[in-house]
């Protein structure tokens, strides 16, 4: 069977008329043969229209009002038919041999639940937009690469998460692990399930040889805004309190503190300090809601290893 048969594309969309029929046509281009998904979020801008009359091919699922990005793609991984999944934002472009690689990378290795693409920057294609996802014991979430020459992240390797902006997941494992988490509504989604996997003894992979041009920050506007920084540092704090054990929290406590207290320095300098103060106080509200992730002693050489990559990368984050 073709790469391409095994895969179904899911594109979330939210008023991405701009950069929608770009999208379409390059990903057509590469996957002729693949199920294509756009489910759209309320959209007021013709995305919709633009899908229905321009690109037949293309199945649209088409929700009420804006959902997140979360329970967006959880629409169209249950809708989807086929065992590999890629997500994949409406503001890229992707690359030739993009889907043939992010399905070979799972087809290669069988405990692999996602595998990432080589994200670059569509303004400057030779810079890094991102080369894997990872989490340190700051409670700091980073894209590693970002804005570095694209040539220094050519070397396939585990990451702590795919980057669910351009990723390929295995179908199955949603059913295992749950699928992404709806109360997040944007942000640090991804490190989520990517943590998850990680904690049931799944592996998350980087695989360069799939390339995709992204514009960044397409729908949100700008690098640092309110809607931002608010849903960020809630869902911080919603992602430690769920996927750490109590005893794991408290021995990251010190780190985390030190991790907060320079992200909030930071963001006051920029004039944004008080809203990321009241996106960590709603994060704490919203662990009461929250489920967190059974603990399970099967799953303790799990946890060791992901204890030990988060002391790891906080030298890595500096590095």
């Amino acid at each position: 069977m073709n790469a391409g048969e095994k895969v179904s594309v899911v594109i979330p969309n939210y008023n991405g008329m701009a950069f929608l029929e770009t999208c379409l046509k390059a990903l057509l281009a590469d996957a002729p043969r693949s199920e294509i998904l756009v489910v759209d979020n309320g959209s007021s801008d013709g995305s919709r229209e633009l899908v229905q009359e321009r690109f037949p091919e293309v199945r649209l699922i088409a929700l009420d009002q804006n959902y997140g990005f979360p329970r967006a793609v959880n629409e169209g991984i249950r809708a989807s038919l086929r065992p590999y999944v890629i997500l994949l934002n409406n503001d890229t472009e992707v690359l030739p041999g993009f889907t043939k690689a992010l399905a070979e990378a799972l087809e290669a290795d069988s405990r692999a639940f996602s595998a990432q693409a080589q994200l670059i920057s569509l303004h400057d294609p030779e810079k890094t937009d991102d080369a894997g996802n990872f989490y340190c014991a700051l409670g700091w979430a980073y894209a590693r690469g970002k804005d570095r020459p694209v040539e220094y992240y050519e070397k396939p390797g585990r990451i702590f998460a795919a980057c669910a902006g351009a990723a390929v997941y295995r179908k199955h494992v949603f059913e295992e692990i749950g699928y992404f988490d709806e109360a997040h509504f944007a942000y640090l989604e991804d490190i989520d399930v990517g943590w998850r996997a990680r904690i049931a003894g799944w592996r998350n992979l980087y695989v360069p040889a799939a390339k995709v041009l992204h514009a960044g920050s397409g729908t949100s506007g700008s690098r640092y805004n309110e809607f931002k920084v608010t849903l960020s540092s809630r869902n911080n704090v919603y992602l430690i309190w769920k996927n750490m054990p109590f005893l794991q929290l408290l021995m990251n406590l010190p780190f985390l503190l030190a991790g907060f207290g320079v992200k909030f320095l930071f963001f006051l300098r920029k004039g944004l300090g008080g809203i990321y103060a009241r996106g960590l106080l709603e994060g704490v509200r919203m662990c009461g809601k929250g489920t967190r992730v059974k603990f399970s002693c099967k799953n303790l050489p799990c946890y060791v290893k992901i204890q030990l990559e988060l002391w790891i990368n906080v030298v890595k984050r500096f590095g």
